[in-house]
C-alpha cells in the first residue's frame, strides 16, 4: 500500500500558505472538513495536533439516505470518507491544517484513489464551510501547483460543506484503538510517524 505522497519538495521545506486566516486573539472554536482516502488514517494524523479539540470520521458530499459505510463503500454515492476537525483558531489556523493535510495526511495528486483504495469515496477534497475557507484552500492549491510542490497536478476538489454525517461508532478513533490491525500498521502509522518527525512543534504536549 502506498503511504507516501508524490511530493518532490522535502517535508521540512513544504510551504506555508501565502494566504491564511490570522490566529484568533481569543479562543474560537471552528470546523474544518477534509477528505483524503480512508478516514481512519486521516483522523489519526489530525488527532495529534495542538489546537485540535476533536476529530470525527464520517461522510460528506452526499445525502442522509446514503450516509452509511456499506453504501459509501459501494462507490455509488456522492459521499467521500471525510473527517470533521473541531479546532481552536487561536492555536492553529485553517491554512496550517491544510498544510498538514497536503504534506502528511494524503496524496492530493491521485484522482479518486489513495494507494490501493480506489473509488470516488476516496477522493481528495476540501469541504469548505464559508467563503474564507474556500479562498484560502483555492489559493493554497494554486500556490503549490505553481511552485511544482508535487510531481503531478493536484486534483483536490473544493466542495461546499452542506452536511457532515458522523460515521458508525466503530470507525471513531479507529487507529488508536486498533494499532495492530494490518491496514493501520501499514498505512496510518507511517503517516503519524512522519507527522511526529517533521511537525514536533505542532503536537499536543
Amino acid at each position: 500500500m502506498n503511504t507516501q505522497t508524490s511530493c518532490r519538495v522535502p517535508i521540512p521545506n513544504f510551504p506555508d500558505p501565502i494566504i491564511d486566516a490570522p490566529l484568533a486573539a481569543t479562543p474560537a472554536r471552528q470546523v474544518a472538513v477534509f477528505a483524503g482516502g480512508c478516514f481512519w488514517c486521516v483522523e489519526a494524523v489530525f488527532a495529534e495536533l495542538q489546537g485540535v479539540e476533536s476529530v470525527r470520521s464520517g461522510y460528506a458530499g452526499g445525502t442522509a439516505e446514503t450516509a452509511n459505510y456499506k453504501a459509501v463503500c459501494s462507490g455509488q454515492t456522492d459521499h467521500a470518507e471525510a473527517i470533521e476537525i473541531i479546532y481552536d483558531a487561536s492555536k492553529i489556523t485553517y491554512g496550517q491544517l491544510l498544510k498538514i493535510h497536503f504534506s502528511i495526511a494524503h496524496d492530493p495528486t491521485t484522482l479518486n484513489r489513495q494507494g490501493n483504495d480506489v473509488g470516488r469515496q476516496y477522493r481528495s477534497s476540501i469541504f469548505y464551510a464559508n467563503e474564507e475557507q474556500r479562498r484560502i484552500a483555492e489559493s493554497y492549491i494554486r500556490q503549490m501547483n505553481e511552485a511544482g510542490i508535487f510531481d503531478a497536478a493536484i486534483v483536490t476538489t473544493l466542495e461546499p460543506m452542506e452536511k457532515f454525517f458522523m460515521a458508525e461508532a466503530y470507525h471513531q478513533n479507529y487507529a488508536a484503538l486498533n494499532p495492530g490491525q494490518p491496514y493501520i500498521a501499514y498505512v496510518a502509522r507511517p503517516k503519524v510517524e512522519k507527522l511526529r518527525s517533521y511537525f514536533k512543534d505542532r503536537l499536543k504536549k
